[in-house]
């Protein structure tokens, strides 16, 4: 029962500092850097709709569940990209939702180097706070005014901005930073902290298209603490892939995917389309590995693009019919 209690309690001082980290973990965020950098926004000249469950510390009661689902798209020829993404975070009895919508713009399109990305974004963030009743101790209830016996809500709106850089398949950057204006939630007494977000990775080409070792890294910080996030996996004969990632002092975390390629052209069409799907298990380092068994994700994506193939009009020469 004590342990429960103090568990219990730490959900609840967790819930009333979240002002300390607003944004949602991934351990696979480098399938879809869309999810930390709006500038990546239609970098692969598809239709992408990507999409990530994440269950933290299985066992441990009310641990953090989060869904982010993310579609990005280019308009056409254009160098505009645009980024639509939905969350939902679930901790303890704290539920956080948030919409951002923003378009890309690639400064240079027609470089055969390193493309520059530019994006921004316009955030609606709500956030509510459940019934704090059930963390009282059954065998010992405390009232203490400071933890709401209602629900509380509250909304507020932000902006984001990032810098992407690409060349071609090889080597990405990225820079971005959100809650920009920090807006606050009123009836909360929250205030969102900025958040920075500094990703790069490479593709090291080990036997062709055959075997390519990819590498990652996100450092993560609201300028009072910082998390590193390091992936390397392999790529094998472009359809599966293995690894593991590292964020040091929390989790060591395998992960393994699929991806299929799916390419077609007629005299009227042609078609492009991917679908990958991958998993990883987060095995805890922390002190909390003796409280929980590990967290699960889940990445599943599909992108696509569609075009009319022009028909070349025919004229008959009437010396051959």
């Amino acid at each position: 029962m004590i342990r429960s209690y103090l568990l219990s309690f730490a959900f609840v001082m967790l819930a009333s500092l979240l002002n300390a980290q607003q944004d949602p973990q991934f351990t696979q965020w480098f399938m879809d850097p869309v999810s930390a950098n709006i500038a990546a926004a239609g970098n692969n000249n598809l239709t992408n709709i990507n999409a990530f469950h994440r269950q933290q510390w299985v066992s441990l009661d009310r641990a953090p569940v989060t869904t982010l689902l993310n579609l990005d798209s280019r308009f056409g020829d254009s160098p505009f990209g645009i980024g639509v993404q939905f969350y939902q975070d679930e901790i303890g009895n704290v539920s956080n939702t948030m919409v951002k919508l923003g378009p890309s713009f690639t400064v240079n399109p027609n470089s055969s180097g390193t493309q520059i990305n530019l994006g921004l974004s316009v955030s609606y963030f709500a956030k509510r706070f459940g019934n704090f009743n059930y963390w009282q101790a059954i065998d010992d209830p405390i009232s203490d005014n400071a933890i709401p016996t209602e629900g509380q809500r509250d909304n507020t709106f932000d902006i984001d901005f990032a810098i992407f850089l690409k060349n071609s398949n090889k080597f990405y950057a990225g820079l971005s930073s959100t809650h920009l204006l920090q807006n606050s939630f009123n009836q909360l007494s929250i205030t969102p902290k900025r958040h920075y977000y500094l990703m790069g990775g490479y593709n090291f080409s080990l036997n062709g298209d055959n075997l390519v070792l990819r590498t990652n890294f996100l450092t993560k910080s609201d300028l009072a603490a910082t998390a590193v996030d390091v992936n390397i996996n392999v790529l094998f004969d472009n359809m599966l892939w293995a690894g593991v990632s590292y964020r040091p002092g929390d989790a060591v975390a395998p992960v393994l995917g699929y991806q299929l390629k799916m390419n077609k052209q007629d005299q009227i069409s042609s078609s492009e389309q991917m679908l990958r799907i991958g998993y990883s298990y987060d095995v805890t380092t922390s002190k909390l590995q003796t409280y929980q068994d590990g967290s699960h994700e889940v990445f599943l994506s599909y992108g696509f693009m569609f075009e009319s193939t022009p028909i070349r009009n025919k004229y008959a020469n009437p010396r051959f019919l």
